[in-house]
């Protein structure tokens, strides 16, 4: 059996770079990646933010995601092209196509990276490094624009090493190779591991990836929960979860909003949660549908976007029990960048009062442990939330949806933007 390589394949500053191409292909007489260039904002009304620089100006010290006004003050001359998403997309669609030229085992993860199991192909080329090097030349000399392509034998590891030294560069951070190449680096720098997630490393005394990987596991559960283990398990080279080229959208009950402005306090984005997860219960509810798939997507200011799911063994329609899932969820996706579009989605639905099929531990058990540890709901809770529900959803039929409203999100209304109210199509 041959051992397991993965490939994580990113494109180098890609808005930037996939806008460069374009420009060269109408005819312009320079490349922006080779002078100080950004992607994004207003040059006049100085408004936006940076959405990628070249390395030139991140020489002048500007970083993505900051005002387009502060990175004027550090580069006058500054270039400053504006994003064009049609065109990226298409890019997009152009990069995985190549790929797929080489194998279909891909998961795209965003618009400009994607896992790409080698495994399957590893015996047409010399050894991992070279394939690499063939695919990230073959990308360059047909498409204009460079990628970096992380290898590894895990998922994780495959992604940290794509993010080494750019640009137009393979490394490889495997298994056997973390303490060499990863333990002395920040702790910041772990994928995953969020500004308030880091904060708190910091306040625990940890500053490197290898004194995470050396820390206890349960001192890091017991101030990150769930995500503590997460961190943990990620600066161990620990990941289990293979390349999934069949990944598909959910389709169910879900709602999105659009927020005002870009937010990045946890204590607005977790009340936007709580408001789209009750619509999304009452929905569920008038439908007489239960979920047993819960989902939160984001939508970055950078125009990035991630999303993370799980199942549990109880389906649920209660928006409280709904909302205790996406809050963990998006702790343990968010990145700190700041959000501008927050969803909660359902999926693998079932008709209301449809048995359960339980196993015989939940049969011997007086409430589903797995369910309340995900919800923090208990089953005696869980039937006075239907019981209040129930009466919520009448008072809203018949006195209006908005008559009724948590006293939480009274302060909290100016946080929202356009809402999509966008309830995704029903399983049939």
């Amino acid at each position: 059996m041959k051992d397991t390589v993965i490939f994580h394949i990113d494109v180098n500053s890609a808005y930037l770079s996939w806008t460069a191409v374009k420009m060269l292909e109408e005819g312009s007489d320079r490349d922006i990646r080779t002078i100080p260039a950004i992607v994004g904002g207003d040059r006049k009304s100085r408004h936006g933010i940076v959405l990628a620089k070249s390395v030139a100006a991140k020489k002048y010290g500007i970083v993505t995601g900051e005002p387009i006004v502060n990175a004027l003050r550090k580069c006058p001359n500054l270039e400053i092209v504006p994003p064009q998403r049609d065109y990226y997309e298409m890019q997009s669609e152009r990069f995985i196509r190549l790929l797929k030229g080489y194998t279909p085992d891909i998961e795209q993860v965003s618009i400009d990276e994607c896992y790409l199991d080698f495994t399957g192909i590893q015996h047409k080329f010399p050894s991992p490094i070279e394939g690499a090097y063939a695919i990230k030349d073959t990308i360059r000399e047909n498409l204009g624009f460079t990628v970096n392509v992380g290898i590894s034998d895990v998922k994780v590891l495959a992604k940290m090493a794509s993010d080494f030294t750019k640009p137009d560069r393979v490394h490889t951070l495997y298994q056997s190779e973390i303490q060499q190449k990863m333990w002395g680096l920040p702790v910041e720098d772990l994928f995953m591991a969020g500004k308030s997630s880091v904060n708190i490393l910091h306040k625990l005394g940890i500053s490197t990836i290898g004194q995470l990987a050396e820390s206890p596991v349960e001192i890091l559960e017991s101030h990150l929960k769930s995500h503590g283990r997460i961190l943990w398990e990620y600066a161990n080279g620990i990941d289990e979860t293979p390349v999934n080229s069949q990944i598909e959208e959910l389709k169910g009950v879900g709602n999105s909003t659009t927020l005002s402005h870009d937010v990045d306090k946890i204590e607005e984005i977790e009340a936007t949660l709580l408001k789209l997860s009750e619509k999304v219960g009452s929905r569920l509810r008038s439908g007489h549908q239960m979920a047993k798939t819960v989902a939160v997507e984001v939508k970055y200011n950078n125009f990035t976007k991630a999303s993370r799911q799980t199942t549990v063994d109880i389906p649920i329609d209660s928006g409280t029990e709904i909302y205790g899932i996406v809050k963990t969820l998006f702790k343990e996706l968010w990145n700190g960048i700041p959000v501008r579009l927050l969803g909660v989605r359902t999926a693998n639905l079932v008709d209301e009062g449809e048995p359960e099929q339980m196993s015989i531990l939940q049969l011997l058990s007086k409430e589903n442990s797995e369910t309340m540890e995900q919800t923090g709901i208990s089953s005696v809770t869980r039937d006075k939330l239907k019981k209040l529900d129930k009466a919520l959803d009448q008072i809203k039929e018949k006195y209006g949806e908005n008559v009724v409203e948590r006293a939480s999100l009274l302060k909290r209304d100016n946080t929202h933007g356009t809402d999509n109210a966008k309830e995704q199509r029903r399983t049939k």
